[in-house]
């Protein structure tokens, strides 16, 4: 998709600071860097918006100002917060970040299979406590997990777990038999009738209309009381005080949570202190090198809208991720 200019013309909306390779970004395009506050400027006349502050609500403040978009350019994999009508509606191209930070997500998720198994937070709670208390713990080889969201985090994930000797099968929009990454994949729309089979159920699918409190009473109680789930997608997956009443009454065995609903976890709220919780604050994704991982991407597909070559992880609007 080409710009109707020789250099574009991009705004680069950022919170507090610029994102990395904004050198390489002047190499291609006047760029036009401004917080929330000044965005309607920037876009006046702009050919492109890359959101690096990727949950702001600013673009949606401003869209009477984005009149001469072509494409607009996020730093999540995840745009559930971003999407508006009015941008659904419109001819502008929308990308995301699919595929940046998959592989991170997919080792943490690993981690929170590994703690589970192994009950690390046991073990922290007795050096703490020094106590010299000796256990058995169980292993993941054999283990059956169902990943639900089989676009790139999904089967990162599922590559991952498979290369340690677990059994993965997945859950997306439709089913089907046999899979390069999965065993087999079920609808998701039937969690309930296939959940209880599996020790491990991880989220990583996009926030959706239909995945929305995917997870309730009805799932959770065809779920092993055994099972944990994990998630690793977005906290409005779980239907929370379903996952407190499951957890509390013993119809499965724990949850890792490094998303939960609301975000961030109001104080005093039960699942802070469950011993058959983790917590994390939102940051499966995030490593040493994200940052500028995110960046390269958008360079590189900004050399492609120069050129007027397809651009990468085009995001179906209706359906809010990429297919």
């Amino acid at each position: 998709m080409p710009g109707n200019r020789k250099r574009p013309v991009v705004a680069v909306l950022y919170r507090e600071e610029l994102p990395p390779r904004v050198h390489d970004i002047e190499q291609l395009a006047e760029v036009r860097a401004v917080t929330a506050d000044k965005l309607a400027d920037a876009l006046t006349g702009a050919d492109v918006l890359y959101q690096w502050h990727s949950f702001s609500p600013a673009l949606r403040d401003n869209w009477q100002a984005a009149s001469s978009l072509q494409w607009i350019h996020v730093s999540a994999a995840g745009v559930d917060k971003l999407l508006f009508e009015e941008l659904v509606r419109s001819d502008v191209t929308y990308t995301n970040s699919r595929g940046v930070l998959s592989r991170a997500i997919a080792e943490f998720t690993l981690g929170f299979v590994l703690d589970i198994a192994k009950d690390t937070q046991g073990s922290f709670l007795l050096q703490q406590q020094q106590l010299w208390q000796h256990r058995v713990t169980r292993k993941i080889q054999g283990r059956r997990v169902l990943v639900v969201g089989t676009g790139s985090i999904g089967r990162e994930i599922a590559r991952l777990l498979r290369a340690v000797g677990m059994d993965v099968s997945g859950a997306g929009r439709s089913s089907r038999p046999g899979d390069s990454d999965f065993t087999d994949i079920h609808s998701s729309g039937n969690l309930a009738g296939v959940v209880g089979s599996f020790d491990f159920v991880v989220l990583a699918a996009p926030l959706t209309p239909a995945t929305r409190g995917m997870i309730g009473t009805e799932v959770l109680a065809a779920m092993k009381p055994s099972a944990h789930v994990i998630n690793v997608g977005r906290g409005e997956l779980i239907q929370t005080d379903a996952l407190v009443e499951a957890l509390t009454g013993g119809c499965i065995a724990g949850a890792a949570l490094d998303v939960v609903h609301p975000e961030p976890l109001p104080l005093e709220h039960p699942l802070w202190s469950m011993r058959n919780v983790i917590l994390t604050p939102h940051m499966s994704g995030d490593t040493e090198a994200y940052l500028d991982e995110l960046a390269e991407l958008f360079v590189r597909n900004l050399q492609r809208f120069v050129q007027g070559e397809p651009l990468v992880n085009v995001v179906d609007k209706s359906l809010g991720f990429v297919p």
